[in-house]
């Protein structure tokens, strides 16, 4: 079995996206090119990459090279929100096997956004996307929406904004619905079920005088209560802007009374504020918790927080990954 995870820099949004020209995918395209030539073949594969590898030259590469083979295929962009993880972190994942018989939920030259048994067998055909060849920009309404912080909804129930919801910090209505729609899903746990328990050694998490003032309106801000989380990046905790949610500890407090008018005080005043929602940063535990590593696991003392937080930032969802392998040698 090969499982592989090539550099994910040259297709990123925020990249070059130099694709097949950049440098770094010289070791991804060189097994593409010995593959073929191999005596014994490996009888599966497994491959991530960030959303936008679906586009790429290099994976229209490794589908023929798949092809040429005699590999059977599947594609797939998934999230944890799937599996019922309150953290979002769409990938691109492809299984592969040698074998002349498909897999039974193959749907040839599409992707599937969820696992296979979670689709309807009357709709499996339908809940698909992005035919071979084309481009992300031909996704179906469904997938249009997909973002690397934000995971396919696996809730079909919807519920409308509560009246007089106050549109705090720079989001619109659509991104508000979004967050309450996510927060009622009830097939997801809440955060509150991997966060370690709070203690003195949290103060060191909590963010900085500066940081609140600066980036208040940036902040994604969840409860223990919520459902949902953004895609934890290795700049977590180093940068603040985009790079995944902050914990706001005090539960009590209401964002709204918070955010209301503080555009309009002083700077003394606005801090006294922002303080009183006591917000941290996720612990690397309970990012690892939230990415499915077993409680055994951990780093090394050496290892600094900073440290820490990059190597879970460039990490996988274990479950997801698990159920993958699961699916691939069923």
């Amino acid at each position: 079995m090969i499982l592989m995870s090539p550099p994910c820099q040259p297709f990123t949004r925020i990249g070059l996206q130099g694709d097949v020209s950049d440098p770094r995918t010289k070791s991804f395209l060189y097994i593409l090119d010995i593959l073929p030539r191999l005596q014994k073949l490996p009888k599966y594969l497994l491959l991530e990459n960030v959303k936008g590898f679906e586009s790429s030259s290099a994976r229209n590469q490794l589908l023929q090279t798949l092809a040429t083979c005699g590999f059977q295929y599947q594609e797939f962009l998934l999230s944890p929100t799937c599996l019922g993880i309150p953290n979002s972190r769409l990938r691109y994942f492809l299984i592969a096997k040698l074998h002349r018989e498909p897999f039974s939920f193959q749907a040839p030259s599409q992707i599937l956004t969820r696992f296979p048994d979670q689709y309807p067998e009357d709709l499996r055909k339908d809940k698909v996307a992005d035919k071979v060849g084309e481009t992300s920009s031909s996704l179906c309404s469904e997938e249009k929406n997909l973002d690397p912080n934000i995971g396919p909804d696996c809730s079909s129930s919807k519920k409308s904004l509560p009246k007089r919801t106050f549109l705090f910090k720079l989001e619109t209505v659509e991104e508000m619905e979004r967050k309450h729609d996510q927060d009622n899903d009830c097939s997801i746990q809440m955060l509150k079920d991997f966060l370690e328990e709070e203690n003195e050694e949290m103060s060191q998490y909590f963010l900085p005088p500066k940081s609140l003032l600066r980036y208040a309106f940036l902040l994604d801000i969840v409860k223990p209560t919520c459902r949902r989380s953004t895609c934890f990046t290795k700049g977590y905790g180093h940068y603040v802007e985009g790079t995944g949610s902050v914990l706001q500890t005090a539960v009590d407090v209401q964002l709204e009374s918070v955010f209301k008018h503080i555009e309009e005080l002083p700077e003394e005043e606005k801090l006294m504020k922002l303080s009183t929602l006591k917000l941290r940063y996720f612990t690397p535990r309970e990012i690892a918790n939230l990415h499915g590593f077993p409680l055994e696991f951990g780093f090394p003392e050496k290892v600094t927080i900073k440290q820490c937080y990059r190597l879970l930032g460039n990490s996988l969802n274990v479950h997801v990954v698990a159920k993958l392998i699961s699916i691939l040698l069923g």
